[in-house]
This record gives C-alpha cells, sequence and structure tokens, in this order.
C-alpha cells in the first residue's frame, strides 16, 4: 500500500479521494523540521502547498518517495534539481487559481477606485465622511494587462464587462487573440502613458523584477492606480512608496510582497492609500477544493496506470529517451530558458532546425522541451511537458521542424529561430562529450557557453577597454565573474559579449554598464 504524507493545510476532499482509492494517507500540518527530516523515508508520496520547504536536504532524506504535488501552481518551495537527481516526480495543479484570482484583482480595482476599505475603517471609528471617500468609476477607464495568460485573459473578460477600455502587453499573445478579447496589444513602452489603472499578471525573473519602478511610474499619467496580485518583486516596493507620497500613484492594492511575511513596520503597508491583503488570490473554496482534488488525482493516475500529468521536472518525461538524446533533451530546454529572457517583443513563429540524423526521429520531444523551456520563463500559470502544446495552440505560436544533415563543425546541433515582430534571433547549442552542455551560437557571432547560473548578455562596439569598463562596474559591487565568451563578425564592428557571474546583476547595475559608451541590447539572464 502506498503511504502518502500531506503536510500542508489541504482541502478535505483531496483525503478522501485518496483514501478511497486505498493508500494510507497522513495528514499533519505542524510538524516540526526534525520530525519531518525523521518520518520522511517511510512515505511514497508527499503533498504540500507553500510551507513546507521540500529542500535538498529533506529530499536526501527521501528513501521510498516517488511523488512530490504541489497543490497549487508555484514550485518555489521545493528544489526541483534535487528531486530530479533523486528520480522523484514533481506535479503540480497548473490553472487552479485562474478564476480566484482574476476575481480578487477585480475586486482589489473595485475597491482600490471606491475607497472601500478607507472607508470602512472610518465607519469603524464612528465617522460619516461621504465627501473624503468619493471613488471613480470602472467605465470608461483605460485598464493596462501586464501579462495575458491564463488569469491576465478572465480579467479582461471581466473588466470588458464594466465598460473598460483594455490595453495589454504579452510578448507571446497574437494579435488575433487579443483582438478576441477586447484587448489592444502595444508595446510595452507604449502602455505607460495611456493607462488610468495598470494590473500585473507575469511571472517574476530577471526581465520582470522591478518591472514597474520610479523611471517607469514617472512615464505614467498622473494618479494612476496600480494592482498587483501577481509575484511580489515585480512592483519595486520603494519606488511604489515614494510615489504614492509625491501624488504620482493616487493608490495601489497589493495581495502580493518582495518578502512574505512582509515587515510589517514598512510604511507601504501603512500608507492610506494602499489596499493590502496577505496572499489571498488562490484562497477561495472553490480554488483549494479543486487543486486537491486534481493533485490527488494525479497522483492516482500515476500509481494505478503511470499516465503523467501536471509533471515539472526533467526525469520523467525523458525516461525512456536513450541516455545521449536526454542531454539534448535538457539542452533544448536550456536554449528555450536562454531564448526568452532575450527576446522582448511578440513571438509569431519558432523554427527548430536539427543537424545530425541522431537527433531527427526525437524531433517533436526536442522541440517540446524548447516550447517547455521558453514558456516557463514567459508565463504565470505553471508550464510542464502536458500542457505546453495546449498553451502554444492557445497563443497561436506555431513550430516548424526543419532536418538536416551534420553541421560542417558540429555532428549534432540544435539551432532555434525565433520569428518576432520587427525582429529574427538564432541561438544554437550542442552537448560536448556526453554531458557538457553549450551553447555555440547566438545570431551570426560564435561563442561557448555554458547555459547554466547568472549570465551577463550584451552587444558592444568592438573596441579596446569595452570589457575592462564593463569588469569595473562589477568589481565596484563584488560581483565576481565565473567565466566570459567573447564573439565578433568583424574586427571594429559590434562584438557579443557574454560574462557568467557568481552573483546577481541588478536592474542598477545594468543601467550603468548601459550607460557606457559603446554597450547594445544589455539583458541579465539565468538559467
Amino acid at each position: 500500500m502506498k503511504k502518502i504524507l500531506i503536510s500542508d493545510s489541504v482541502n478535505q476532499k483531496s483525503i478522501e479521494i485518496l483514501k478511497s482509492a486505498g493508500y494510507s494517507v497522513t495528514y499533519k500540518t505542524d510538524y516540526s523540521r526534525d520530525e519531518l527530516l525523521s518520518i520522511i523515508p517511510d512515505f511514497n508520496a508527499l503533498v504540500v502547498r507553500s510551507a513546507t520547504k521540500v529542500d535538498a536536504d529533506l529530499i536526501s532524506r527521501m528513501k521510498s518517495m516517488e511523488i512530490i504535488g504541489r497543490a497549487g501552481a508555484g514550485v518555489d518551495n521545493i528544489d526541483i534539481n534535487a528531486a530530479t537527481q533523486k528520480g522523484i516526480l514533481v506535479m503540480n495543479t497548473p490553472g487552479g487559481n485562474t478564476i480566484s484570482t482574476a476575481e480578487h484583482t477585480m475586486a482589489m480595482m473595485l475597491a482600490l477606485c471606491r475607497n472601500i476599505t478607507q472607508a470602512n475603517r472610518s465607519i469603524l471609528d464612528g465617522k460619516w465622511d461621504r465627501k473624503k471617500f468619493s471613488g471613480t468609476e470602472l467605465r470608461g477607464k483605460t485598464l493596462a494587462i501586464l501579462g495575458l495568460g491564463k488569469i491576465g485573459k478572465e480579467v479582461a473578460k471581466r473588466a470588458k464587462a464594466f465598460g473598460m477600455n483594455l490595453i495589454g502587453y504579452d510578448p507571446l499573445l497574437s494579435e488575433d487573440v487579443a483582438s478576441e478579447l477586447g484587448v489592444k496589444l502595444l508595446k510595452l513602452e507604449d502602455v505607460w502613458s495611456l493607462a488610468d489603472i495598470i494590473t500585473v499578471h507575469v511571472p517574476l525573473n530577471s526581465e520582470t523584477k522591478n518591472l514597474i519602478n520610479k523611471e517607469v511610474i514617472k512615464k505614467c499619467k498622473d494618479g494612476v492606480k496600480i494592482i498587483n496580485c501577481a509575484r511580489g518583486g515585480i512592483v519595486n516596493e520603494s519606488d511604489l512608496l515614494e510615489s504614492l507620497n509625491n501624488e504620482k500613484v493616487s493608490g495601489a492594492a497589493l495581495d502580493v510582497y518582495e518578502t512574505e511575511p512582509p515587515d510589517f513596520s514598512n510604511p507601504l503597508l501603512k500608507n492610506p492609500k494602499v489596499i493590502c491583503t496577505p496572499h489571498l488570490g488562490a484562497s477561495t473554496e472553490e480554488a483549494q477544493e479543486l487543486v486537491a482534488i486534481q493533485i490527488a488525482e494525479q497522483m492516482i493516475d500515476y500509481f494505478s496506470t503511470g499516465k503523467i500529468s501536471g509533471a515539472v521536472n526533467l526525469s520523467a518525461f525523458t525516461e525512456e529517451l536513450p541516455e545521449d538524446i536526454k542531454m539534448f533533451f535538457n539542452m533544448s530546454e536550456k536554449l528555450g530558458i536562454f531564448s526568452a529572457q532575450l527576446l522582448n517583443e511578440r513571438l509569431k513563429k519558432i523554427i527548430i532546425e536539427l543537424s545530425g540524423e541522431n537527433l531527427h526521429k526525437f524531433s517533436k520531444e526536442l522541440s517540446l522541451a524548447f516550447a517547455k523551456g521558453f514558456l516557463s520563463k514567459k508565463m504565470t500559470e505553471g508550464v510542464n511537458y502536458v500542457n505546453t502544446p495546449i498553451i502554444l495552440k492557445e497563443l497561436k505560436i506555431s513550430i516548424d521542424e526543419k532536418l538536416s544533415s551534420e553541421d560542417s563543425t558540429f555532428r549534432n546541433l540544435i539551432t532555434v529561430e525565433m520569428n518576432a515582430a520587427d525582429s529574427v534571433k538564432t541561438i544554437s547549442g550542442t552537448v560536448f562529450g556526453k554531458s557538457e552542455l553549450r551553447i555555440v551560437k547566438i545570431d551570426d557571432y560564435l561563442v561557448e557557453v555554458k547555459p547554466e547560473g547568472n549570465l551577463l548578455v550584451y552587444k558592444n562596439i568592438d573596441k579596446p577597454g569595452m570589457l575592462a569598463s564593463v569588469g569595473k562596474i562589477l568589481a565596484e559591487k563584488n560581483i565576481n565573474i565565473a567565466g566570459l565568451s567573447l564573439g565578433r563578425i568583424t574586427q571594429g564592428k559590434d562584438a557579443l559579449t557574454i560574462i557568467s557571474t557568481d552573483d546577481l546583476i541588478t536592474e542598477n547595475e545594468l543601467k550603468n554598464i548601459k550607460a557606457l559608451g559603446g554597450i547594445k541590447e544589455i539583458s541579465f539572464v539565468q538559467v
């Protein structure tokens, strides 16, 4: 009999379904860390939400574990690499909180525009001040939706019903799909000056961290309102507070924070123009019941038939692939993760060229791996090998596969061409030996880059002193350079530089580097 541990609070339906299927279920949410480490070797499956930290230490104690299931989308609290190395399948339940988060966003928007919480607080203080809390209607206001994945789309549908004008930014969504939603797609820089209200529904990564900051807010309308029910850190909290104080921003609604729980002494939380909730986006009875049922059914499917749903780690999907192809599968996914952080325009089409006959019969798997890696950096909802084809179809992104003979330099090579609205970018990768993954070409520049860790990527004018100037900025911030690759086509023209660092590079450092004469197209990439 399979033994399943549920160590976080989940809806009772999950327990009932698992027990009715004949499994032994232990449901206890107050284990100490030492107790959890002690008992975990006995279990075949673990169900968590966000409270239990499934780190490498806990995973190392797992002797019989087959599945770690997350009743929800985010898997930030699970060490995916450690689980994969241990051969443990990690599952999540993407999409279960879509409606609840969209509705919470609308609730925040309405409360913000009608001063609901402030007026309620005033009544509780025994005051009757109708004039002070006069609000604004949603009708006729321009709502900017940043990120039109599942949640963003549901927000658009509801906002449309309120008679709002909808504009949006999403690097993946096609104009046809946006038009069906009633959303006018714009470039990000064109959004700020038009929006009365901005709501964010993008994932948190190196591209979107501090997406809304002091410089962006300066470009916005006076009195703009900002809502974040996505991830803490997308809106810079200190910049938001400053903009509230100088009245550039008239109000903000936050469900997520840079650190959770937040520092309750933070003046942002006490600002009378701010509405705060404790990460309630997915906290509805319906959403919690749905994800609880989903994770239970996914586990039963796997244990009874071997069917895999919602898998987020590599080992489960590639179990049947030959060992050499597994490494190219991994390389293809890394290319997707890397490419997504370089491409900020709307993607129209992907062409994947596989050079070398060894790769040809696995073209579908390799294409899927790239798409999964790419989408994982662009979507708020969970992306896995099962739902990737569905997401591509919804976004109307096509992938063409091209099979060719061996490349003149590399026996086996994956080359990805991404066609965006106004540009084309190509990236090639291969595997050296049995396991050394390398990016070997970006556009026309020959490079040799390990697709891992922190990578600073920029084009620069090929002239003396450029690398030294960048290195000086990094050194001043105590950022250590771990590796370097340089590529150029013609002396004195543009060159491509990729620097691997031991530490994160902040927006401020990127801004300082970009300010150097001759720096172009700078990106910070995490793989």
